[in-house]
């Protein structure tokens, strides 16, 4: 399946990429995208932009950076040729490498780790003592289909258990992570899939307490978030990209990284194999041949 069938309902969704200019002077430029990893365009734009500046000094040269509304915008931009380098998510990763050859180069590090869990989270007097058996019937929001934790892994491993979560709970998908905890707490749902990473963050922030939130079931360890280089990118600026983000230290991080990040680790496509055979179970990838 295509990446603009894949995400055909987003359409109209708002995405920034119509906005990148295509003028001669602008193409001199590296350009860089980010997903909707904080609440807002604004929150992300805060947050990601010392790194993609940092990257931007060190290639010596300057660069826009887009910050896309939906998971399918910054898959696209790369699809299109109209972004050079991304932090995305490892789904939408896996999306734009088999519809446009995009190439993960570096696996971020969270506290260290190169990997992170997909969870459900549900409010603490939910009683669920046998999972996912006693869930059934109960509220269950899963975020936007370009996402690895809120839709992919949390599909797949309903797959893995022959349920179909569209009749075996009341489903609804396309939330962003931003209001999925936000919603079990404020008893909009019973259930939401989110991530250990977001969930931490939203702790930390003060945005919930730990004492209003329980998880009820947890992945097994997913490849984080893939900084990813276009098809066609000329492989001088590759090699400095990875080399400038292997390169940052843990104290570096503090000042150049969104809180907890700690640096960067080499990767390739087969770091994400886990996530491309998740896609094809669920049935939004097609296999790829047999070589």
């Amino acid at each position: 399946m295509g990446l603009m069938r894949v995400y055909g309902a987003f359409a109209a969704s708002g995405i920034l990429i119509a906005t990148l200019t295509t003028s001669a002077s602008a193409q001199t430029k590296i350009r860089f995208a980010v997903g909707p990893f904080q609440p807002t365009a604004g929150d992300t734009r805060r947050a990601y932009e010392p790194f993609f500046k940092y990257l931007a000094q060190k290639l010596g040269r300057d660069y826009e950076m887009f910050v896309t509304t939906d998971w399918a915008g910054i898959a696209i931009a790369l699809a299109n040729n109209q972004a050079d380098v991304a932090w995305m998510g490892p789904w939408g990763y896996v999306l734009a490498n088999a519809e446009a050859n995009a190439q993960a180069i570096a696996t971020v590090k969270y506290n260290d780790k190169p990997f992170y869990h997909a969870i459900i989270a549900a409010r603490p007097e939910t009683n669920i003592e046998k999972w996912p058996d006693d869930a059934k019937g109960l509220r269950i929001s899963l975020a936007d289909a370009g996402s690895t934790s809120g839709w992919l892994v949390p599909t797949y491993y309903f797959k893995s258990r022959n349920i179909n979560p569209r009749t075996f709970f009341r489903y609804r998908d396309g939330a962003s992570h931003a209001a999925q905890v936000l919603s079990v707490v404020n008893d909009q749902t019973d259930l939401a899939a989110d991530f250990d990473r977001n969930l931490n963050s939203l702790i930390e922030r003060g945005a919930i307490k730990p004492e209003q939130i329980k998880i009820v079931w947890r992945s097994d360890p997913l490849p984080n978030d893939p900084l990813v280089v276009r098809n066609g990118l000329d492989a001088e600026t590759i090699a400095k990209v990875r080399e400038a983000a292997l390169a940052i230290t843990e104290q570096q991080a503090l000042t150049l990284l969104p809180k907890n990040y700690t640096g960067w680790v080499g990767a390739d496509h087969a770091d994400y194999k886990l996530i491309e055979d998740a896609g094809v179970s669920v049935g939004r990838l097609k296999p790829r041949p047999a070589p």
